[in-house]
């Protein structure tokens, strides 16, 4: 994997380019999360020509429940098994095991845990999920953490961060010790843990970027703590993180919270929001937010977004979309999908202009208050 900064504007908001064997991603980026391999309500072709994604996510505790590692083998992993040529990144699994699995017992070799799908047990270490995501291709894999909840005790939170950090190095040496299987680069990322606490997110930093590793994620935020926190904690740690990798905040977020996160330098992002908050009937617009199952919607005959350039955002009327969703029809969740992930995908691409145009700062000043508009 290659990253080149191509600018920094003034407000501190950056864009690049990120290379890999699957193809180019031009950052900042939104990343759609396909958990189990696929992005839910949307087909690969969608992705392709209607949203336009440069890159996805697929999960490992997910694929390893089930399709499993030998069917990923068979298939020659993720990218053929899903028919997805363009770039994948890969979660670790550790934020799903500490927060779906049951009776999980955390210890220095790594985590037992108990199936969410049928209660059977498993061990995960850092030095098999580093297999696992052999086995899964993604070009960009994650190392085992162990992710903190909100609120965390200050002690836990730092015997935690301390554990994400051995693992880390048990992921990069298991690493060393093989070879990618289906001929393509995978690039670790490490993660930034520390909970809200500032001098642990400094030390957690601090100890990722000594790794020298290619790219670096921001881990445990967006976990019910205040944005307040949140932007706190980035603004910590992109100071400390090296400017010449990209940097990745993990499951984050709201339009408004993208636009403000890509200010404190940060170029990767992926949420379950779009597609989540879609199926249930909230879309995502430039001018706001959207409820469409109000009835307020029912005789209008405007494009769902004529500002995002997709065709279900152009070609169908919030009319037509709040009947889907009214009589319950399977389409309604793909068009509020689609739509979201195309106004996401827009969204980080207009950002990018605005960067490489030197006016971010001013831009995002006028764009947050409107994209948190209810429309």
């Amino acid at each position: 994997m290659d990253f080149k900064l191509i600018n920094t504007d003034p407000s501190g908001a950056r864009a690049g380019v990120i290379t890999t064997d699957h193809g180019v991603i031009e950052t900042p980026i939104f990343m759609p999360v396909g958990t189990v391999g696929s992005v839910k309500a949307v087909t690969q072709e969608q992705l392709r020509s209607d949203i336009n994604a440069q890159i996805i996510l697929g999960n490992t505790y997910h694929l390893y429940l089930r399709p499993g590692m030998e069917v990923l083998r068979k298939a020659g992993g993720l990218h053929r098994f899903n028919g997805w040529e363009r770039p994948i990144l890969t979660d670790s699994g550790g934020y799903q095991v500490f927060s779906l699995a049951a009776n999980r017992k955390i210890k220095e070799e790594g985590v037992v845990f108990q199936s969410h799908i049928d209660g059977s047990r498993h061990l995960f270490t850092p030095e098999n999920v580093m297999d696992i995501q052999r086995n899964i291709g993604a070009d960009i894999i994650m190392a085992f953490d162990e992710c903190p909840p909100y609120p965390s005790e200050y002690g836990y939170a730092k015997r935690s961060m301390e554990l994400t950090h051995r693992w880390l190095d048990r992921c990069i040496r298991r690493l060393a010790e093989t070879d990618p299987i289906y001929g393509h680069e995978q690039t670790l990322f490490p993660i930034v843990q520390g909970s809200t606490y500032k001098d642990l997110r400094r030390a957690s930093a601090e100890a990722i970027a000594s790794r020298n590793c290619a790219g670096n994620a921001i881990g445990g935020l967006s976990v019910g703590e205040p944005e307040e926190d949140m932007y706190e904690m980035c603004g910590i740690v992109t100071e400390i993180l090296p400017v010449e990798k990209p940097r990745y905040l993990m499951g984050v977020g709201t339009p408004w919270n993208i636009l403000n996160n890509i200010e404190l330098g940060i170029d990767m992002f992926d949420c379950v929001m779009p597609t989540r908050n879609g199926r249930n009937g909230m879309l995502f617009t430039w001018d706001g937010v959207v409820n469409i199952k109000n009835k307020k919607w029912a005789d209008d005959f405007s494009p769902i977004d004529a500002k995002t350039p997709c065709f279900a955002s152009q070609q169908y009327t919030r009319a037509y979309l709040r009947h889907l969703f009214v009589a319950g029809e399977f389409l309604a969740l793909t068009l509020a999908s689609i739509h979201n992930l195309a106004f996401y995908l827009d969204l980080v691409k207009v950002a990018r202009q605005q960067i490489l145009a030197g006016t971010y700062g001013e831009w995002k000043r006028k764009m947050v208050p409107q994209l948190k508009t209810r429309l």
